[in-house]
């Protein structure tokens, strides 16, 4: 991929629905251009798809964030499969550094999320965690 594959993936990244013509003049490039690398883009797998984010699929858990966890021993892998089976836990990512694993957190309220993490917290093996709430979300 080069710089116009990545500056094209951006743009739609922001503008899924952003039209062929749009993507050309913002990109300077003509529409076959555009056309052609978003075919090429498909076909290599960098583009799996394109989705509309629905207002629902965020209202339902508005008060959103992220725990990072730091796990004591090998505990990781059993950690990650009880932070999965929690409703409120909607992805958990492993990582390197500090923090062992990263939950991505959605709830309704704010004690609904205070009531998850204290869950989080007695899990055996996690013997720290640190939170950072979503404030507000935008496109970049």
């Amino acid at each position: 991929m080069d710089d116009l594959d990545h500056r094209l993936l951006a743009a739609l990244a922001k503008d899924g629905r952003a039209s062929v013509s749009a993507l050309a003049a913002l990109l300077g490039v003509t529409r076959a251009t555009v056309r052609a690398r978003m075919d090429r883009l498909v076909q290599a797998g960098e583009i799996l798809g394109f989705r509309a984010v629905l207002k629902g699929d965020v209202a339902d858990r508005p008060v959103r964030g992220i725990v990072l966890i730091e796990i004591e021993g090998m505990g990781a892998a059993r950690v990650s499969r009880m932070l999965g089976a929690m409703p409120e836990v909607e992805a958990v990512h492993s990582t390197h550094g500090r923090w062992d694993l990263v939950a991505e957190l959605g709830a309704e309220t704010l004690e609904a999320l205070d009531a998850v993490l204290n869950r989080i917290r007695r899990i055996d093996g996690v013997s720290r965690s640190e939170t950072s709430l979503y404030l507000s979300t935008r496109r970049a």
